[in-house]
């Protein structure tokens, strides 16, 4: 149901690099599988990401054997947030999903105008 959605749990859940990877796979694959082989997270960070995807009420999850198997709940999700969804997948990420404990690659400090050499 649609009403379950709250966009400040939605928001929030997307705001994470590694949660919009997993939408965005879903999204084009139609479902994943609770440890997706090309996502390289430790499997309890992976399974707290699985757990806000679920409580923001973006994704669903069926037992297929042993196996757990999440689907995203795009029909909900548009009816209740039109284009906000389709505004997010079409948007290119801005970074890669990254292991936790690794940093972004530095930047050198631009030199303010006051510090750089006049001539």
């Amino acid at each position: 149901m649609a009403d379950d959605l709250e966009l400040a749990a939605v928001l929030h859940a997307l705001g994470d690099p590694v949660r919009l990877a997993l939408v965005r796979w879903m999204a084009a694959e139609g479902e994943s599988a609770c440890s997706p082989d090309w996502l390289t997270v430790p499997r309890s960070t992976l399974s707290n990401h699985w757990r806000i995807l679920r409580e923001a009420g973006l994704t669903t999850t069926r037992q297929d054997g042993k196996a757990r198997i999440m689907t995203l709940r795009r029909p909900e999700l548009d009816a209740r947030f039109p284009g906000l969804l389709a505004s997010v997948l079409t948007t290119p990420p801005s970074t890669p999903a990254r292991p936790p404990g690794t940093s972004p690659p530095r930047r050198e400090a631009t030199p303010s105008a006051s510090e750089r050499p006049k001539g």
